[in-house]
């Protein structure tokens, strides 16, 4: 039997915590494509999704530092979601994710840049 080799799986482990899950790539798609997205329209881009799934992820991503939630004081509330510095330079991933599905995709093929 073939001796495994060691390796450190912490960076890797790390990110796909950040990104795993139905949803948080998703979003963050929506949000690299349209730069700013209030919350209804991420609602309605994405369909299926449910409030309180939408509402829990976007929590996540901006927990994390990928999203920047901005909330103007205005009534009805008006909230708008983007992209933070750190949540931007996972883009070359999409983008390479995007290819990769354009490449394997039968359907129509998107802009992945």
């Amino acid at each position: 039997m073939k001796e495994l080799i060691e390796v450190n799986i912490a960076p890797f482990a790390y990110a796909i915590s950040l990104i795993g899950g139905k949803w948080k790539m998703h979003i963050l798609f929506w949000l690299w494509k349209n730069e700013v997205m209030r919350y209804s329209e991420l609602k309605r881009a994405l369909k299926t999704v449910t409030h309180k799934m939408l509402s829990n992820q976007l929590k996540e991503l901006e927990s994390d530092d990928l999203v920047i939630r901005k909330e103007y004081p205005q009534v009805p509330p008006k909230v708008e979601y983007s992209l933070s510095d750190k949540g931007k330079s996972l883009m070359p991933v999409l983008s390479a994710v995007c290819k990769w599905g354009n490449d394997h995709y039968d359907g129509e093929e998107v802009e992945c840049d």
